[in-house]
């Protein structure tokens, strides 16, 4: 005696040649489109980070050439010829590799080629307090090291050369903190952003270096 099927009779579907592998041939592409994505975006961002420090570098050879033509009297010695700034000092930092050339007016387009002097603050080497700004993961990155006690010095373009003693390392809100440029003596206050390692830019923290002139 046959017994009644209850179940649902199996079904076997065939798909047209090549169909059950679409799917799968698109998922392999979208993967090779999103790691060629992030492989680009590596590529850029690693291009990014070293383009900065390349370009200080490169422009720091362009302004010791335009420090030897101040140094031999040209006024106003444009490091290009589209340049709207020139070399008013030499700073010479105690771990730095060379002597750096400080470019007068500290705007950002200058921070990008070199410390820059503070407009308003006093001339290199003259009485009162001369600021002097960088970026910290270029030029002023050697200010993590910095010691009270250690001697930077500042060279003029008449060649004559001022020691500094450092003589106070702070950090201070820069939306607050006010900083007085009348002095009766000869202060370089070296300023660069702060913390060091950040990894994000902005912010108004600053690493202020306080340097009193040797004689």
């Amino acid at each position: 005696m046959k017994r009644p099927w209850h179940g649902a009779m199996p079904v076997t579907v065939t798909l047209p040649l090549g169909l059950e592998s679409k799917p799968r041939v698109r998922q392999r592409r979208a993967r090779r489109l999103v790691i060629g994505a992030l492989v680009a975006l590596g590529v850029a961002l690693l291009a990014a980070g070293f383009w900065l420090p390349a370009k200080a570098e490169l422009a720091q050879h362009l302004l010791n050439r335009a420090w030897t033509r101040t140094a031999d009297g040209e006024t106003i010695a444009r490091p290009w010829p589209w340049a709207d700034t020139h070399p008013v000092a030499r700073l010479t930092l105690p771990d730095g590799p060379e002597p750096l050339t400080v470019l007068a007016g500290a705007s950002g387009r200058n921070l990008a080629f070199a410390p820059a002097w503070l407009d308003g603050s006093a001339e290199p080497g003259a009485d009162g307090v001369t600021v002097i700004a960088g970026h910290r993961d270029t030029h002023f990155r050697t200010l993590a090291s910095l010691e009270v006690g250690d001697e930077l010095t500042l060279e003029r373009p008449d060649g004559s050369v001022l020691r500094y003693e450092v003589a106070a390392l702070d950090v201070v809100d820069s939306a607050r903190a006010e900083l007085r440029l009348d002095a009766d003596e000869s202060i370089v206050v070296l300023v660069t952003c702060w913390p060091f390692d950040a990894v994000t830019v902005g912010g108004s923290w600053r690493y202020v270096v306080t340097a009193r002139r040797r004689f």
